[in-house]
């Protein structure tokens, strides 16, 4: 795990702790239940949209909604999230992404809440989850979809976190960086399989990262790859390797309008 990886998980745990203290699980699995049963935040079909679009032969954009980062800091700094979730729908995006975490990324709860409400689409919650009480946090706040990093959690804690996801009606999205990640990845039942194009040690960006796993995933996943997707020749090089499902935030929260730069790289 790198050091910053580290640091995220440990400041997750504080967080964690924090939070059971103020809204306990059984609380939270109340609000999901009450939830089900009037039909708020019905989940929506995460992977079901993003077949859709390869089905009609067209690049799935999982489009992600993030106001800064610990390596770039403040990316945009006119942020609006449902404008933003609205404009994407426009542009052709299949799925959002939506960052929560606030102490590192500067999101919010409320960020998912706003932009999933703008808009049609499904939504994944990002973020670092290491806990179940995380999984149904997710749901209530309306998370179509949840991230399971490999690197920041072991085989036995993401099979956990999965089959919970699946009960409450939730995709999950799981993130390899290399052959070791990859393999345990391939135990999970999902068939998203995100390939993070970044180093987390240098925080380096290469699409190579995502052209040497292919070779080691079997048919049936649905191979999502992440990071270091900026100009329409990184998008047919990825779709001339039959990789059609593209999660991309930076390149479009630096544009004045996100779902217009989405539509010209992928669309144009």
């Amino acid at each position: 795990m790198s050091d910053i990886l580290e640091k995220i998980i440990a400041t997750k745990r504080r967080e964690l702790n924090a939070a059971l203290q103020t809204t306990p699980l059984l609380a939270v699995k109340a609000l999901v239940e009450k939830q089900a049963k009037s039909g708020d935040f019905e989940p929506r079909d995460f992977i079901g949209a993003i077949r859709a679009k390869i089905t009609a032969g067209k690049a799935a954009v999982i489009a992600e909604i993030k106001k800064a980062s610990p390596s770039k800091g403040v990316i945009r700094a006119d942020f609006n999230p449902a404008e933003i979730a609205k404009s994407y729908e426009e542009g052709g995006a299949a799925c959002l992404s939506v960052l929560t975490d606030v102490e590192y990324f500067q999101g919010s709860a409320e960020y998912l809440k706003q932009a999933r409400a703008a808009c049609n689409l499904p939504v994944l919650r990002k973020d670092f989850m290491i806990d179940a009480y995380q999984v149904y946090e997710a749901r209530a706040m309306g998370a179509d979809c949840i991230l399971l990093i490999a690197a920041a959690i072991d085989l036995a804690k993401m099979r956990e976190l999965e089959k919970i996801a699946h009960d409450l009606g939730m995709a999950v999205l799981v993130e390899v960086h290399n052959a070791e990640e990859l393999d345990l990845a391939l135990q999970l039942e999902t068939p998203l399989l995100g390939i993070n194009n970044r180093n987390l040690r240098t925080f380096d960006v290469t699409l190579q990262t995502t052209l040497d796993l292919l070779a080691h995933i079997p048919a049936g996943k649905i191979v999502v790859t992440e990071s270091g997707i900026f100009i329409a020749d990184d998008v047919a090089l990825m779709r001339k390797n039959d990789v059609h499902t593209f999660l991309v935030g930076e390149a479009f929260m630096r544009q004045p309008d996100p779902g217009v730069a989405l539509k010209e790289v992928f669309y144009g």
